[in-house]
């Protein structure tokens, strides 16, 4: 089950106390519940993959051939469909459900969702130029972002030339975030530090990739109680 991720709703921050009398910044997730619409073979498709429904959407705001394709699933319309590549199809059937158990074990996630969106932004600001000199002649284009062509050869301006433009409302990636707890009895999961995206943001949460070996913050506390409870050999 781990090969396949969630989608949940940024509810917001809120912050976790330790016994140690530590304050942990937490991000809550309100996550939704996914039904499995589609088990797609590799004898067919040339590839296995798991296609997962989340949330709920109005019958009259789908297409023809979505309702049909729901009808045919014998499933209620769902708003986001997302396929997830996965080792062993036979794990999964059709109808099934999948919520928080699949991140029981798992101490690490990666996060994927939208940045806030803040419109039209200068190179200042978007790429944190330091500008023109505020005085000695230079005047209009104190925050201009300067020279961005070349010479006659080649004579135009290069793709990903840094410049000003729309700025967010990008998809992201955070990886490795440590899960503090989940509640699944209210379907929350509660993530440390900040996540991208404004709150009723769409985040994709998923295992994490990388195999890293990092102590989670009760793992910390432990250690640092062991070391307090054994006695120090230099001190007499």
């Amino acid at each position: 089950m781990s090969d396949i991720a969630l989608i949940g709703k940024k509810i917001g921050m809120s912050r976790e106390f330790y016994k140690t009398g530590q304050s942990i910044p937490v991000t809550v997730l309100k996550m939704e519940t996914g039904r499995i619409i589609q088990v797609i073979d590799k004898e067919k498709r040339g590839y296995q993959a798991v296609q997962v429904g989340f949330g709920k959407i109005k019958n009259s705001k789908l297409t023809k051939a979505m309702k049909g394709y729901f009808a045919k699933k014998n499933t209620e319309p769902k708003k986001i469909l997302k396929e997830f590549k996965v080792k062993n199809i036979e794990d999964y059937k059709e109808g099934n459900e999948v919520g928080l158990e699949i991140f029981k074990d798992v101490k690490f996630v990666d996060v994927r969702s939208k940045t806030i969106g803040k419109g039209f932004a200068g190179a200042m600001k978007r790429h944190n130029f330091g500008g023109l000199r505020a005085s000695h002649g230079v005047s209009v284009s104190h925050r201009a972002h300067g020279s961005t062509g070349q010479n006659q050869d080649p004579g135009k301006v290069f793709k990903g030339k840094k410049m000003a433009g729309h700025m967010g409302d990008k998809l992201r990636t955070m990886q490795n975030i440590e899960i503090i707890k989940t509640d699944a009895e209210n379907n929350l999961i509660y993530l440390k530090g900040s996540i991208p995206g404004s709150r009723n943001t769409d985040v994709l949460i998923k295992k994490a990739v990388k195999n890293i070996r990092k102590l989670t913050i009760n793992e910390k506390i432990e250690v640092i109680e062991k070391q307090k409870k054994t006695p120090d050999k230099k001190k007499k």
